[in-house]
């Protein structure tokens, strides 16, 4: 997934109201307020100084000009904080078959109704094959060297889409929860229990029901994010 528009280099002055943060523009040291596309905690990932590269946009329609995409990390390491880009990464690397354990399928189908007035991120189906549900969430939180952990922060939202997998499981379906690692630095995962204790008992059972626990890595510069390899994902507790 290539960014639109070249990215430009800033430094972050805060992050507030979740969707809002002031930067300095490296260019010409204006300060502009960014769109930050996230609804997480974001933890590490917001320190005041921290460098940061933004998006420019000239679409009328939008009222702030630039949008956060990614944070430089201190040792040279990346992180994405646009909570869009997963899903449009996974889409990228389904179709073109990079995500082995999905290479299988050809017709992908994003946004298809199910569960309870819910819409999972994509279907996948092939002739002789159980239709593959397939949910994808952000990761980028990392607080022991090269774990990623999910999530930052309580999600009732990301335990339904469990229980809601298991119930595809239990229909005969094939069920697959996709984390994708918005960092370089990380080379494993595992859930952040102590942050959102019902969002891991929602995993183990959605383990045990049958739900198959993805974890990719990514590739990222000031250019693109892609999809990398897959990395280990911890067992249930």
């Amino acid at each position: 997934m290539r960014f639109q528009t070249p990215l430009v280099p800033a430094r972050l002055i805060r992050r507030y109201k979740r969707f809002l943060a002031d930067v300095t523009l490296e260019e010409d040291g204006r300060e502009v307020v960014a769109h930050c596309t996230n609804p997480g905690s974001m933890m590490g990932l917001a320190e005041p100084g921290m460098r940061v590269w933004l998006e420019p946009n000239d679409d009328p329609k939008k009222k702030l000009k630039f949008g956060w995409r990614l944070v430089e990390l201190p040792d040279g390491a990346w992180s994405g904080i646009d909570t869009a880009v997963p899903n449009r990464v996974v889409k990228e690397a389904l179709l073109d078959g990079v995500i082995e354990p999905l290479a299988a399928y050809q017709n992908v189908k994003p946004e298809v109704r199910y569960g309870t007035k819910s819409r999972v991120d994509f279907l996948l189906s092939e002739p002789g094959r159980p239709d593959a549900y397939v949910e994808v969430k952000n990761v980028h939180l990392m607080r022991e060297t090269g774990l990623a952990e999910f999530p930052d922060c309580v999600t009732e939202r990301g335990a339904k889409h469990l229980r809601e997998l298991s119930a595809m499981v239990e229909a005969g379906h094939r069920a697959v929860m996709v984390y994708l690692v918005q960092r370089t630095d990380c080379d494993r995962f595992r859930l952040a229990r102590d942050l959102d204790p019902g969002y891991g008992a929602a995993f183990d059972a959605a383990c045990a029901a049958g739900v198959e626990m993805l974890c990719v890595s990514t590739r990222i510069d000031r250019e693109s994010v892609s999809a990398g390899h897959l990395l280990p994902v911890d067992e249930p507790a």
